[in-house]
């Protein structure tokens, strides 16, 4: 019957239905007290018809009315897609009730109408499923915000009065109104909707938080940075939307031809009359004709992909990227910040002499305590995991680019290059301890007290810890080439490539000499996705067949540069998108398959008179029923990435857990 098609449904008004035909939905919902209503009176007919030998008039005269109550809403449609000058599929359907009606054959009007506005309810409903996720994004954002007063008061306004430099209290289990920075307090905040993470994250002064998410634990103060549709969650939303509302290429081929589908079936149903002049088997010709199961064939596939994809953080702007996903067969990644960590940790502490790792790490943390070298914060974060007390460093002094000195415990501390300990007395011949090159990528730092070397630590960019793991379930799905292009030294970059598994490894890339090295991949007839920060990747995402855009939360700029964001850093999304991708296309594919089969069998057995108007209608919503649940399989797709990650998080707590003694982990040494 009236057909919606789910992607182009957004609102309540005048929308295409994937026929050709539109329905204004506000005035044509069927009820589904109205379709109980209407069959009680048709089954009355039945029941008195078979209890009562003359119960003729009062059997005719209920299955009547059921049928009007029935018949009422397929015939308003029908006249409205009519006084618009379009023909449908809907007047298939109303002219069978109205011929069954006409026959006097009232239990099979009211019947067939019944069955065909149960389809339609069931559509509707999935319809409005999928308009109902996305208008609950906008409940996750509180109506109300505790705005703090600059005489230290809290007043309760509007959360669409908040603006930026606002400065709000979020309480234990509060919605975050806003984006913002976190300038008191600390919490651990439930992210899910943002970036699909299923653990919470922790939070502390200085970090940024997002609209939406929930606050599990403590008391903040949160400066407003973005409010209203500006915030992550509002563009999140809008991109949600934007993808519903677009089309593959193969829905716009069947929205191109349905015009021609009532004609052809009319036709159809005449031929049959004139050669079996069987009423009866005319209107089973209109009734399984309705393609229902054909139309939803894709759209409900799409809306049950894009729900899989942004429940683990993947947002997708046009829903033909999903179909385009399935056939990259190249991918090209950005180094830093993509396959890599894009921050400084430390990889190797080599103490010299009777010094101990935790010793060494303990003088080295503590001198640079106040320093905001990127050196000095992954020191900190060492000593923090590894449980190794720091103290209060006297006398600091930094020298900008070169190290700092303090008194630690009484001594004189060093900590910076090479040159820096010699500049300041360390005349040992410390440097033949080391066996690492910085030209790979490494930074070293060496560390003296009262002026001998007590050993030196070892720094690097890190690679993600899944990325090996991402590399190789891409060459498992059948993905041809991956390249890492990278604007670092060649040196740096081949030694990444081999830690991950990368075969091709391009380093000293300028932004210009990567849009490049995609373009001649392409030119190889490769179908190219590109993956970056989305920062100084643009033009590389820009110029890739597929665009991904890596840790998008938060970040306007990479949202908007990449035709798919990851809201999260997890490179295992990737293998996941490409797995989904080619689900999907197989689930559309069965869906249309099926839905052909079903007409063109459902339309010989209706001719030939093997079925009649009721069976017609019953395996209407039958194959309907089918194409809806053979979709929905793939709202379940990344389960089980959901579980991997839950558990590879929770393993990986071992280096930071309280529960292990000072000293106990620590990176590779000698």
């Amino acid at each position: 019957m009236q057909v919606t098609s789910l992607i182009s449904q957004t609102g309540h008004h005048e929308h295409g239905d994937g026929c050709g035909c539109g329905h204004d939905h506000e005035h044509s919902v069927v009820h589904l007290w109205q379709a109980i209503t209407g069959v009680v009176f048709v089954l009355n007919a039945y029941v008195v018809d078979g209890l009562f030998q003359q119960g003729g008039t009062i059997a005719s005269a209920s299955a009547m009315i059921g049928a009007v109550i029935l018949g009422y809403p397929i015939l308003q449609t029908a006249v409205k897609d009519l006084r618009r000058g379009r023909l449908s599929i809907n007047e298939l359907v109303a002219i069978a009730v109205l011929a069954a009606f006409a026959s006097e054959d009232y239990k099979t009007a009211g019947i067939v109408a019944f069955f065909m506005l149960i389809g339609e309810i069931i559509e509707t409903r999935t319809a409005e499923g999928a308009r109902d996720s996305i208008e609950s994004l906008i409940k996750l954002t509180p109506t109300k915000a505790r705005r703090l007063r600059k005489d230290g008061g809290e007043e309760e306004i509007a959360a669409s009065q908040l603006a930026v430099g606002d400065v709000i209290r979020i309480r234990p289990g509060d919605n975050v109104a806003a984006d913002g920075l976190i300038v008191n307090g600390q919490g651990s905040f439930n992210q899910a909707t943002i970036t699909g993470e299923s653990l919470p994250a922790d939070k502390k002064a200085g970090d940024d938080v997002f609209a939406g998410t929930q606050n599990l634990t403590g008391v903040l103060e949160i400066r407003v940075t973005r409010a209203g549709t500006d915030t992550t969650l509002g563009r999140v939303r809008e991109l949600i939307i934007a993808a519903e509302q677009t089309k593959l290429p193969i829905q716009k081929i069947v929205d191109q031809y349905m015009g021609f589908y009532t004609p052809l079936v009319l036709v159809i149903g005449a031929l049959v009359w004139a050669f079996t002049h069987d009423l009866s088997r005319v209107i089973a010709v209109f009734v399984v004709s309705c393609p229902c199961a054909f139309i939803l064939a894709t759209p409900t596939a799409m809306v049950a992909a894009l729900s899989a994809a942004a429940r683990l953080g993947i947002l997708i702007k046009n829903v033909a990227d999903i179909e385009l996903a399935a056939k990259i067969n190249a991918f090209v990644f950005d180094k830093t910040g993509t396959l890599t960590t894009g921050q400084l940790a430390v990889s190797r502490l080599m103490p010299i002499g009777e010094t101990k790792p935790a010793e060494l790490l303990r003088f080295a943390a503590s001198a640079e305590k106040y320093s905001n070298h990127p050196t000095a914060k992954a020191l900190a974060k060492l000593a923090g995991e590894a449980g190794v007390p720091l103290v209060e460093p006297g006398n600091f002094s930094e020298a900008a680019g070169r190290g700092v000195t303090a008194h630690i415990d009484g001594a004189v501390v060093l900590v910076g290059r090479a040159q820096w300990l010699k500049d300041n007395g360390v005349t040992e011949s410390f440097l033949k301890s080391v066996d690492l090159d910085e030209a790979e990528g490494w930074s070293l730092i060496f560390v003296a007290r009262d002026g001998h070397c007590i050993g030196w630590i070892g720094l690097q960019d890190q690679t993600r810890p899944e990325a090996a793991e991402a590399l190789a379930d891409l060459k498992a799905a059948g993905v041809r080439r991956i390249a890492m292009i990278s604007g670092d030294r060649q040196a740096v970059a081949t030694r990444v490539a081999a830690e991950i598994g990368c075969a091709e490894a391009q380093g000293d890339c300028l932004p210009q000499t990567k849009v490049e090295f995609v373009r001649a991949m392409k030119l190889k007839g490769y179908t190219v996705a590109v993956i970056g920060d989305g920062v100084n990747d643009a033009p590389a995402l820009a110029a890739g067949d597929l665009g991904i855009a890596m840790g998008a939360a938060g970040s306007e700029v990479a949202i908007h540069s990449a035709t798919i964001a990851l809201m999260n850093n997890d490179l295992r999304r990737l293998p996941f998108l490409v797995k989904l991708s080619r689900s999907t296309r197989a689930v559309i594919n069965q869906n249309f398959a099926f839905g052909v089969a079903f007409i063109i069998v459902g339309l010989a057995a209706s001719a030939f008179g093997f079925i009649g108007p009721i069976t017609a209608a019953l395996l209407h919503v039958a194959g309907t029923l089918i194409v809806v649940f053979n979709s929905a399989r793939l709202v379940r797709k990344g389960e089980e990435l959901e579980h991997f990650h839950s558990e590879a998080v929770a393993d990986t707590r071992g280096p930071g857990s309280p529960s292990k003694p000072a000293g106990e982990w620590m990176p590779k040494t000698v």
